[in-house]
């Protein structure tokens, strides 16, 4: 039992964790065990409050993304030898864990997590009904169809386990000062900040919030609004049941998918809990309003079995014995949602030296790994790898309470339904983030979510299957998504891009800012490039396409779903170099509108007196000109990679321009076309996107995007020094571009690669080439093993399909063709 401090012990430190649950915690064991000086953590009662003490400590390696499977196995490999290192016990079974398929959707499930899992270390195996029922053998087995099981799940005594690393913590140096309670937060003009207690004041250079279900509060105090919400979380211990107890071995942690619970052994009893449908599930909405009940620590909610009485019945049905055991206890408490379930965890846009480690519906099996990776990003500068998922600044303005609240219940409800590729989610859409022309298209389209913001993935035509229909093979989209390809490529196609990030940069700086920020050179006044912000380890933390429209005035563009990522890298380097600029967000007041394909120029020329011809108007040039009496900026360029340009322009102004071209390419069968398509297109010409084919875990070179990397101008833009030893060394992998001969199946992005029996890479992105009549996609494979011609094989749905190398692009990209036809070669279509 831990004894409080309740002092300061110091009025001045490095990092400043607000919250002592099981995640403050472990931030403050990593970041002294790192060898920081001047770690305090702050708790306003004792360790654990809140929703740490009374979680059911469930570990798992399994994850159905990629990037918190390491997260999760770094946890599980911590909380195996804290024990050991820190002399404190912290109850860690390690029995494995079965997850249930009880439809053949689901075992299809398991095949798509099998492939995604088969290039990460972690043991993950897909099992037979025998195999499932030697590991637990008091399951109803009329129910079972196939089991995926982790050997090294189970769970974990959670208020042990914080003790332990509370020991650890102490150990290296971090003070852990409670009860303090943080009364307000002052951030300094040089960026640092004082944490304002009863019992005085610390300064501090950076502050963590890692208050759990405090975290909007603490978040408040400087004028943010965390998207989070409690949600009221049951669970059900039984006393001794003859049948567990007589077993030799302790059972596998269940985690029933349909009837949507998870069970385990809890001594010689059962634990389970329920996930119920977000009609029945109960938010603790008051205290998003007025704040969590002062005092409230280590309390619970008064159980209600009625509310959970279908998931018991489902568990007793699957487990018989339950139906003759005795309920003894309950556990209603509160835990922590996002809207995505997933956690925030990062540096805050907008607020200097501001992180966060919050919103953990997990919070036991995510401890340790995010304290890891949290302290490597603070110590390093950069994060460890790629988890754009987590990024607080996924979220906006746009995020509002109602949304939230309306996420988080479908997220709760949610927690165990079929995770299908292309998944959308419905609760709480359209949010006020829309583009001008969504009243317009939302009822000709499928709309996808992308950062706040409706995107039309494919249009319907008379006689297709509308609307969301999920599959892992090809489903409804299918040909609709070949048509709009065709029209693309035939004739002119019109696509809204307006939830792309764009921000405006000028000032006497702005040219010598962008040097230092981007690997390529700065375009001239007129001229467009496509560059990359770099990490100081040379990896790729970002793709922009960069314009200056004025001496030094640019405009920067970036995917929905980087927006303040980017911005906030931005704002940091200009902060931290003192540049003298001046940086605009224009991501919401401005429309974006792409137009692409053979006829796209004779249709925009209709509608402006400014030459639009191949030699007045190059590809990458930008100008400010009027269509149709409308204001805009236009750069030729086009993520098709066919003739196009993307059209900037006032939002207001969405629907008068759209109708405008749309009316003017009347003769030339002008139509629509979605996001779909418009992946088709890109992966054709060989383009690769961000958050695939390069991230925070690539560099630019592997990743085949030399061309825009320019080692040798003056400038020491950030990773350079890198990139010159990474290049010296050489690589290890390298990025190739494959042909797969598949049936009823296309691959969408990290799936295994095989070769002679092995893993030996991922694939990062694929799609259908309507043009080759195959799939295609792009995967990181051993440098010996990337040569034009390699034949492999791709693992899709249980089944490893054979692919080859091919060279890229399977098809030339518009400009290309031009410069080769100009030459008199003929260009392959």
């Amino acid at each position: 039992k831990e004894t409080p401090s309740p002092s300061l012990g110091k009025d001045r430190a490095d990092t400043v964790i607000i919250g002592g649950g099981c995640v403050g915690v472990s931030l403050a064991y990593h970041l002294a065990k790192a060898g920081l000086k001047d770690v305090v953590l702050l708790e306003k009662s004792e360790l654990t409050a809140g929703s740490t003490w009374h979680a059911a400590g469930l570990t798992t390696y399994f994850h159905p993304g990629i990037n918190l499977k390491k997260i999760h196995s770094y946890s599980i490999k911590l909380y195996e030898k804290l024990e050991e290192e820190t002399g404190q016990a912290v109850g860690f079974h390690q029995p494995g864990s079965i997850r249930i398929a009880s439809t053949p959707t689901r075992v299809d499930e398991f095949k798509y997590q099998m492939t995604r899992a088969g290039w990460h270390p972690t043991e993950q195996y897909l099992i037979t009904p025998e195999k499932v029922q030697e590991l637990f053998p008091l399951l109803n087995m009329d129910m079972v169809l196939a089991g995926l099981y982790n050997p090294g799940d189970g769970h974990i005594d959670p208020y042990s386990l914080t003790m332990a690393l509370a020991a650890g913590a102490r150990k290296y140096g971090a003070q852990l000062n409670y009860p303090v309670q943080v009364t307000n937060l002052n951030s300094r003009s040089d960026g640092t900040w004082e944490v304002e207690t009863p019992l005085g004041i610390i300064q501090a250079k950076r502050i963590v919030n890692t208050a759990g279900f405090w975290a909007r509060d603490i978040g408040r105090m400087i004028g943010l609004h965390h998207p989070l919400i409690p949600v009221h979380h049951q669970y059900v211990v039984t006393s001794t049941i003859p049948e567990v107890k007589a077993l030799k071995t302790e059972l596998p942690v269940i985690r029933d998918l349909e009837g949507s619970y998870y069970l385990r052994q809890e001594r010689d009893g059962l634990l389970f809990g329920p996930y119920e449908s977000e009609e029945k599930m109960k938010l603790q909405d008051s205290w998003v309003a007025n704040g969590v009940p002062p005092g409230f620590g280590k309390e619970l909610f008064e159980p209600d079995l009625d509310r959970i009485m279908e998931h018991i019945e489902a568990a007793m049905e699957m487990v018989p014995i339950l139906k003759k055991a005795d309920i003894v206890n309950t556990i209603a408490g509160p835990i922590t949602y996002s809207p995505d379930i997933l956690p925030m965890v990062g540096p805050h846009q907008g607020v200097r030296n501001y992180w966060v480690a919050i919103g953990f519906g997990y919070g036991i099996i995510h401890a340790g790994g995010i304290g890891k990776y949290l302290s490597d990003w603070i110590l390093e500068g950069e994060p460890p790898f790629d988890l754009i998922e987590l990024d607080p600044n996924r979220y906006g303005k746009w995020t509002t309470t109602e949304y939230t609240a309306a996420k988080a219940r479908e997220s709760y409800g949610f927690n165990n339904i079929v995770g299908y590729p292309k998944e959308e989610r419905f609760a709480g859409r359209p949010t006020k983030r829309t583009s001008g022309l969504y009243d317009l298209l939302k009822s000709e389209c499928s709309m996808g979510f992308h950062a706040g913001w409706e995107q039309p993935h494919w249009f319907y035509k008379p006689g297709d299957e509308t609307g969301y229909k999920p599959s892992f093979r090809r489903t409804n989209w299918f040909d609709p998504v070949g048509r709009e390809y065709k029209q693309v490529m035939e004739k002119v196609g019109v696509i809204d891009l307006s939830p792309f990030g764009k921000f405006k940069v000028k000032g006497t700086d702005s040219v010598k800012l962008l040097d230092h920020l981007f690997a390529n050179v700065v375009p001239k006044v007129g001229s467009t490039n496509i560059s990359h912000m770099l990490t100081p380890r040379g990896k790729v933390y970002a793709e922009l396409t960069v314009s200056q429209l004025y001496p030094g005035e640019f405009m920067l563009v970036t995917g929905s779903g980087s927006e303040l990522h980017d911005l906030r890298w931005i704002e940091e380097k200009v902060m931290r170099g003192g540049y003298k600029v001046e940086i605009e967000n224009m991501t919401d007041e401005m429309g974006v509108l792409g137009v692409a394909g053979p006829y796209a120029r004779q249709v925009l020329q209709k509608l402006t007196n400014e030459d639009l011809s191949d030699g007045s108007f190059k590809f990458l040039q930008s100008r400010c000109l009027k269509l149709s009496d409308i204001a805009i900026t236009a750069i030729r360029i086009s993520y098709t990679g066919e003739l196009g340009w993307e059209l900037y322009h006032r939002k207001e102004d969405s629907v008068a321009l759209y109708s405008a071209i749309m009316e003017a390419g009347q003769k030339e069968g002008i139509d629509n076309f979605g996001t779909y398509a418009l992946n088709a297109l890109r992966l054709e010409k060989g383009f690769r996107a961000w958050g695939a084919e390069m991230n925070c875990d690539t560099n630019p070179l592997e990743a085949g995007l030399e061309y825009f990397v320019k080692l040798h101008k003056p400038a020491d833009f950030t990773g350079k020094q890198a990139l010159k030893q990474i290049k010296e060394k050489g690589l290890k992998r390298r990025l190739v571009y494959l042909t797969l001969e598949t049936d009823n199946v296309d691959p969408e992005g990290n799936e295994s690669v095989w070769h002679n029996g092995k893993v030996i890479g991922n694939t990062t992105s694929g799609s259908f080439s309507y043009s080759a009549q195959q799939s295609l996609a792009f995967a990181y494979v051993p440098t010996e093993l990337s040569k034009v011609g390699q034949k492999l094989e791709v693992e899709l749905l249980g089944k490893n399909y054979p692919a080859t190398i091919v060279q890229e692009p399977l098809v030339l990209t518009e400009p290309t063709r031009m410069r080769l036809q100009r030459k008199g070669e003929s260009p392959k279509i």
